[in-house]
């Protein structure tokens, strides 16, 4: 009901637009940089695999798995499990494409590890977040076509906490990357040269969940316009 009702509004497919195009192009360019830097190897030599593991022992960061997951780019660190997933193309792989990521995802285990201020947020409103992203979505809808206020704004204080979440993943992405980079070139896996390629990779990257957080706001942005605090009701 919620994308039918939601749909016969094109103020909120205006509100949508932006967020959808950006994150359709931010996929393609992510998959695009990964595929063309997948193609330079390290002359290092290093597996994603095991620079993953040597950044993790440098920092002295101890407990923690480095393991092969299924998926294209699907790499992620688990900080519940202590385990720093990495997808074959990373995991095995010895480009400048693969050790960007899987450095990028040891900076999220040193950040853990560290007890690093916006990671430690980001896991306490993950659960809120994620109820928040459907169920407050639901509610909105729910509320604007019932023409209840209470039901639209339990909607919107929901969503915000996603939105939160989505904003506060910035900061925490943005670390990871640049803590990539450093750790790779302190420890000698890539020579100068190689520098710019693995911070394309990166920020790229980075590109997906800044859309994560434009397509988040603008929808909290429509509901607010909706309830009247941006100047506008819906009677």
């Amino acid at each position: 009901m919620l994308h039918s009702v939601l749909h016969f509004d094109p103020l909120y497919l205006l509100f949508l637009a932006p967020g959808m195009l950006l994150s359709l192009w931010a996929s393609a360019r992510v998959k695009s940089t990964f595929q063309r830097y997948s193609r330079v190897a390290s002359r290092r030599g290093y597996t994603g695999a095991e620079a993953a593991r040597e950044l993790i022992r440098r920092r002295g960061v101890s407990g923690v798995r480095v393991e092969m997951t299924q998926g294209f780019l699907s790499d992620h660190y688990d900080p519940r499990a202590r385990v720093l997933r990495l997808s074959p193309d990373v995991y095995q792989g010895r480009s400048l494409a693969a050790l960007g990521v899987a450095a990028h995802e040891a900076g999220h285990a040193i950040q853990h590890a560290t007890s690093y201020g916006p990671l430690k947020f980001r896991s306490m409103v993950v659960k809120p977040a994620m109820i928040g992203s459907n169920l407050g979505t639901v509610l909105a809808g729910i509320g604007l076509f019932m023409q209840s206020t209470g039901l639209l704004w339990a909607g919107i204080v929901f969503f915000a906490a996603f939105v939160l979440f989505t904003l506060v993943t910035l900061p925490v992405e943005f670390d990871a990357s640049k803590r990539a980079v450093v750790a790779l070139q302190e420890t000698g896996m890539i020579y100068a040269d190689e520098v710019d390629g693995t911070a394309a990779v990166l920020k790229a990257a980075a590109l997906t969940y800044v859309a994560a957080a434009v397509s988040a706001l603008l929808q909290l942005l429509y509901f607010l316009l909706r309830a009247g605090v941006l100047g506008d009701r819906r009677d």
